[in-house]
């Protein structure tokens, strides 16, 4: 092909970025610009002063009837598969500001857990840990990651049918402090707030309503949509269950930096961050396109997480159209735990869209992670064959590659040393090459925040 014209672009992998060349009528869909929070810090601390439907924390423990010193605080925080500020060595790390006001009203170090709300995912390295909270906090505090099948967690209560269970270090706290990103999610609308809580620290039994198969083939649950959404309503029915008496929210711009902080009620705080991203998150375009090139982000540590950037194109991907998706996959589980791994294994036998029906079977019993996969057969039944996704990732080995439902970015490169802007550059001739054999003016986008940028057929 003829490049000469052909214009640059910068794909996001891992830490590094990726140099592309694609045509001069390729879309480029983005985010609507918002500049990032101007002294940061400062702004922090106005939120924490300025709670929204709520007491400043300082003044909750006025209700609590101990001695502060004898006070014990648990603090939810999210994994590594959402990118907050959390480091207590950097300007807009929301967690330090935070942990001096317990400090300052007489809150003992060894009082305060930390406690990771991993829900269903896989734990958190140490070495995670370290570099998302900083050295000053992970010597000071303890953290510990929620498991979502420990035989300690503390009986709740049923809703809907199922037994509730919640991480007991979060539950007999005397104070409980929920924190979260608030950011477009494919199943609950958005993420943040109440998701802290449920699907962050609850038991696995109450993930199979959260994530059932019914929830997962419900239209509203979907990006940016909370109205009638299922995901939404079951996970706000059980946050209510536990009393959350602090929380808070930020939102980050298309270049993951802070724009927003907003600290106080829990509901309150996530529905003034939810107004918020639905201004710059959503991109209207006019047209379905061809092929569309997309990225994981940050967000794609594994395989599994990276279904949110497929899936984020499912508004805007012509019918048979090739969706070019990049992932880094950088976690040492790079697919995935073995259950999503032995559903995909599923998925590929029944082909597209066949696998949302099996699943709702009465001969199908509930693997979790399911959920995940269910999405990516929403995304295969719309662009109809397994090969119509090309997916581009130098973590995931050749041979368990080709073993997931897709097209293998490996089929495009030759020798032992591959280059993934190799890899992605031959991706796209490829696409380009396929769609204009049966389109005359084909028409190609590249969503540039994928998955975080939601692109919306107007």
């Amino acid at each position: 092909m003829n490049t000469s014209r052909w214009k640059q672009i910068e794909l996001e992998y891992g830490k590094d970025f990726l140099q592309i060349k694609v045509p001069p009528w390729c879309d480029i869909l983005k985010m609507e610009y918002v500049a990032a929070l101007e002294n940061p810090e400062q702004q922090i601390e106005n939120a924490l002063s300025n709670p929204i439907g709520s007491l400043p924390i300082e003044d909750i423990f006025t209700s609590c009837k101990k001695s502060s010193s004898k006070v014990s605080v648990a603090i939810a925080v999210s994994d590594n598969t959402r990118p907050i500020p959390y480091s207590g060595e950097k300007e807009d790390g929301i967690l330090l500001p935070l942990l001096k006001r317990l400090k300052k009203v007489g809150i003992k170090n060894k009082n305060i857990k930390i406690i990771v709300g991993t829900g269903t995912h896989l734990p958190t390295s140490n070495e995670w840990k370290k570099e998302a909270f900083g050295k000053f906090i992970t010597d000071k505090y303890e953290i510990i990651d929620h498991s979502c099948t420990s035989s300690n967690l503390y009986y709740v209560g049923n809703i809907d049918g199922v037994s509730f269970k919640i991480n007991r270090e979060f539950l007999e706290a005397d104070i409980h402090i929920v924190t979260g990103l608030v950011e477009p999610h494919f199943m609950a609308g958005v993420s943040g707030g109440r998701k802290a809580i449920c699907p962050g620290l609850i038991n696995l039994e109450a993930t199979y309503v959260f994530h059932g198969a019914e929830f997962m083939d419900n239209p509203n649950a979907t990006n940016l949509i909370l109205r009638n959404n299922p995901c939404h309503n079951f996970a706000l029915k059980v946050t209510r269950k536990v009393r959350v008496d602090f929380s808070i929210n930020i939102v980050l711009n298309s270049e993951m930096k802070l724009a927003g902080v907003f600290a106080g009620d829990l509901e309150k705080t996530h529905l003034e961050a939810v107004k918020k991203i639905k201004k710059y998150s959503l991109i209207p375009v006019d047209h379905e396109y061809d092929t569309v090139l997309t990225q994981g982000g940050s967000v794609a540590v594994n395989h599994y997480q990276a279904a949110k950037a497929a899936y984020g194109t499912l508004p805007i991907i012509k019918r048979g159209g090739i969706v070019v998706l990049v992932a880094h996959n950088s976690n040492k589980e790079a697919i995935g735990k073995d259950d999503y791994k032995k559903v995909m294994k599923v998925l590929k036998e029944k082909g597209p869209g066949k696998f949302t029906e099996f699943i709702k079977s009465d001969s199908w019993q509930f693997v979790p992670d399911q959920w995940q996969v269910q999405k990516w057969d929403h995304f295969f039944r719309k662009v109809g064959a397994f090969d119509r996704l090309i997916y581009c990732t130098t973590n995931i080995n050749p041979e368990d590659l080709k073993k997931l439902p897709g097209k293998s970015g490996y089929d495009f490169v030759e020798g032992k040393n591959i280059e993934i802007d190799k890899m992605v550059q031959n991706a796209v001739f490829y696409a380009i090459d396929k769609i204009k054999r049966r389109a005359k003016e084909p028409k190609m986008a590249f969503v540039k925040e994928g998955p975080y940028g939601i692109p919306v057929v107007n």
